[in-house]
């Protein structure tokens, strides 16, 4: 136990568990949308994106993960983020989100445009599946793989635009990869190399009602943050049950949420955390049936069922990561996992008798030596920060400038690492807080940045 909390404590100051809050949107991230915007003016023209500090594969957002192609912290990229981009916005706070979920299993919904005006509906209605009724009328359903179609689509144009027409202070398109709706690009910034997980999204203001009776429940962060800052929106994220229609079929996603429920988590949780996270997605990486985000919603559950006195116990990071391993196990020989803010829904419903049994197997070999577990998770770590290193250090040797950087620095080094530094310097002294950027897709140069209230 005191190597293991050791162990976690050295994860956490590696960067494995990088603080994953909400994020400022920097240049090289809001350029694309932006773009894509001016492009076919889909998109909305005052558009708030969520910018999440950890790739879909760190769960940040409930997505599937065997859609995925496999990228590596060091040898791919050095920092990963999650994009969210709202193609339509619903805002209304007065009443309870009711959302058409006659076809859907729990947590998941279809979405008519019926919503929206007319003027909306003829704009996406290339990107809807069309239900025909015996009266007549027609009824546009929000097609998910529609929309990720032309997003990348969209994406690809404005992408292959800038690599042909290179910038000065542009960030140099290294790699852009549709993985099922999610659109992963590479970008080049400076030396460093940032990942884009983007995902277009349906965004809402208030609170689904399928999610109202949660609301009634006590929890660890009552009192620590108001209702109000939980319940500030949510979104529907491009994904499909198992036994859903993909082209029709969005999944609820409260990211928002999440990111205000963290504030409440204590450091050594957190340590825990991470640590069971950098052992879980290795070792269960085959068959993709567990996600980081599973043991994110295990982890919230732990946080109401156990008492806050022993949540805040600095030296108690071993004992965390061993609970989480624990309960994890307890999840899947019972196969239940029941999502946190929706309870009825099973994310761990679908899980075969040999998945069961093969996952808990191997997770029964790491409780009975987690410190072996651990020493490994760390050494991939250190590999990933010494690549990392090696790579930017050859970055930053003199060299000739490229077409997309800023030539006219003296000290050989591009000047585009300070947005990476900027970037990684905001997630680093904000943990935990609510970031955002309202762009003016007309003048780029004024970004209004938020840290929680507080604007500049």
């Amino acid at each position: 136990p005191r190597w293991c909390q050791h162990a976690a404590c050295q994860l956490h100051s590696l960067g494995c568990n990088a603080p994953r809050g909400r994020v400022a949107l920097t240049e090289p991230a809001h350029s694309d949308p932006r773009m894509v915007q001016k492009l076919d003016q889909k998109l909305p023209v005052a558009n708030e994106y969520l910018l999440l500090s950890g790739g879909v594969r760190e769960g940040v957002v409930d997505m599937d993960q065997e859609d995925l192609s496999v990228y590596a912290r060091g040898t791919d990229y050095d920092m990963d983020f999650t994009l969210l981009v709202p193609a339509l916005k619903l805002h209304d706070r007065n009443q309870p989100v009711t959302l058409d979920m006659r076809h859907s299993t729990l947590c998941h919904s279809w979405l008519s445009l019926r919503l929206f005006d007319e003027g909306t509906i003829n704009k996406w209605k290339d990107c809807c599946t069309i239900v025909e009724h015996i009266n007549g009328a027609s009824n546009y359903f929000f097609s998910p793989t529609k929309v990720a179609d032309w997003f990348y689509d969209s994406t690809t144009v404005v992408l292959g635009e800038i690599q042909r027409k290179p910038q000065r202070g542009m960030p140099r398109v290294e790699q852009v990869e549709k993985n099922g709706t999610v659109i992963t690009v590479i970008l080049g910034v400076g030396s460093s190399r940032m990942l884009y997980d983007i995902i277009p999204v349906v965004s809402f203001k208030g609170w689904p009602a399928v999610a109202q009776s949660w609301l009634m429940d006590n929890h660890f962060w009552d009192g620590k943050i108001t209702e109000e800052e939980v319940i500030s929106g949510f979104y529907l994220v491009p994904a499909c049950s198992f036994t859903g229609k993909r082209e029709n079929e969005w999944r609820l996603s409260f990211a928002r949420s999440e990111v205000q429920l963290k504030k409440c988590i204590s450091s050594s949780l957190m340590q825990g955390y991470q640590a069971c996270k950098a052992i879980i997605m290795k070792l269960l990486s085959r068959p993709k049936a567990i996600s980081p985000y599973h043991l994110r919603s295990m982890m919230l559950w732990a946080c109401d069922r156990l008492p806050a006195t022993f949540l805040v116990q600095d030296e108690f990071a071993a004992h965390f990561l061993l609970g989480l391993i624990d309960d994890l196990q307890h999840c899947l020989v019972n196969r239940s996992c029941p999502n946190y803010f929706i309870p009825q829904c099973n994310m761990f419903e679908h899980l075969s008798d040999q998945t069961v049994i093969l996952h808990a197997r191997k997770l029964s070999s790491v409780r009975s030596d987690p410190t072996e577990h651990l020493r490994t998770a760390i050494e991939h770590v250190k590999a990933a920060n010494r690549l990392t290193q090696e790579l930017q250090r050859r970055g930053s040797a003199p060299n000739t400038p490229s077409p997309q950087s800023d030539g006219s620095t003296g000290d050989g080094r591009q000047p585009d690492d300070r947005l990476a530094k900027k970037l990684q310097q905001l997630v680093t002294e904000n943990p935990g807080k609510s970031i955002s950027v309202f762009i003016n897709p007309d003048d780029v140069t004024r970004p209004h940045f938020r840290i929680d209230d507080k604007f500049f």
